[in-house]
């Protein structure tokens, strides 16, 4: 074969290589400068596509962490898929992360895929777990991986990966989506702890879930259910508060303990509220030991055209693959308006 064939085959085969890679943000300076945040978002609703990112674009951009996002991968044509098939490449990059964002839904991974998250909780990694992740994985009774089921019913891992990491399982709705917001009340206790530093008036467009943390758990944040979608829509009267987010440790196979932070709300339109973004911020701070670095004006400014789609005001303009969000100036994601019935 002539040199200049070889030469093209060359830069053909590094071209689909750097497409086939994980979306990587690099951080440069601030307080999480060596630290690495592996990002995992494959959900069938509430946008972890687009939430996920952004995040990783904060972190990265204003406070130095480099961050990894792991998304769904359709593997007939390589896009970003949501919450089906259950095909999360690269999360081998959890061997040397210092924390694990999770946002996914019912996924029943691979054994391949799903070794290297047990091999990170068999560690002690700090974790965060958004929304649906209470229930990211399913299981059948005859998998290797059924303990991690959010259905499992065994007394060594009751409840699954949710429950036991996260502090709780599946429960189900308590407001109903796209007719009931939830405001976050920050329980007045928990004034000082450092994952509510500078927050306030936290917002979710998003309807309320039940949930009961398990036992050692301490609620930061009370979930209450709102009759419409503005932050100053009523109280629904009739839902007493929920918890709606909170901090535990976990004891791992090695003996250390992981950090853990939850939240039942972090919907892709969740992120463009200050206080909720504030929360999740701090709480990628906590998580990985730098609480000593939160200061309530912390620079959790989104970054890059940033389009939620989940309230269904915009809609996606076409298909994209992971390095199409590389740029910190790439929107997330391309959208067109959606057209209100009768006009």
């Amino acid at each position: 074969m002539r040199p200049l064939a070889l030469l093209c085959l060359s830069l053909l085969s590094l071209v689909a290589r750097a497409a086939d890679a994980p979306l990587t943000y690099v951080g440069t300076e601030g307080p999480g400068k060596g630290k690495k945040v592996v990002l995992i978002a494959n959900d069938h609703e509430y946008k972890s596509e687009e939430a996920l990112p952004q995040l990783a674009r904060i972190l990265a951009k204003h406070q130095g962490f480099t961050c990894t996002v792991l998304f769904g991968i359709d593997p007939k044509n390589g896009n970003i898929a949501l919450g089906n098939p259950s095909n999360i490449p690269g999360t081998e990059a959890l061997k040397d992360a210092d924390l694990l964002v999770i946002f996914t839904r019912f996924q029943s991974i691979p054994v391949e895929q799903m070794q290297p998250i047990v091999d990170y909780l068999n560690r002690g990694g700090a974790v965060i777990g958004l929304r649906t992740a209470t229930h990211g994985f399913r299981y059948p009774k005859d998998s290797p991986l059924y303990k991690y089921s959010f259905d499992y019913k065994g007394e060594d891992f009751k409840g699954g990966f949710g429950r036991q990491i996260l502090g709780e399982t599946w429960v189900g709705h308590y407001g109903p989506n796209h007719k009931s917001s939830t405001r976050l009340d920050l329980v007045a206790a928990q004034a000082a702890h450092p994952v509510l530093r500078g927050v306030k008036d936290v917002w979710a467009e998003i309807g309320a879930y039940n949930a009961n943390p398990i036992e050692g758990s301490t609620v930061l944040a009370m979930a209450q259910p709102l009759t419409g979608m503005k932050p100053d829509s009523p109280v629904d009267a009739a839902k007493k508060p929920m918890p709606g987010a909170w901090v535990r440790t976990y004891k791992s196979a090695s003996g250390k303990e992981g950090r853990v932070f939850t939240s039942t709300y972090g919907a892709s339109g969740d992120l463009a509220n200050d206080g909720f973004r504030r929360m999740l911020v701090n709480a990628c701070f906590w998580t990985t030991g730098l609480e000593a670095a939160i200061t309530p004006d912390l620079k959790i400014d989104l970054v890059g055209p940033f389009n939620p789609t989940w309230l269904g005001t915009f809609k996606r303009s076409t298909a994209a693959k992971p390095q199409d969000l590389a740029s910190f100036d790439s929107p997330i994601f391309p959208v067109t308006p959606v057209k209100a019935k009768g006009k």
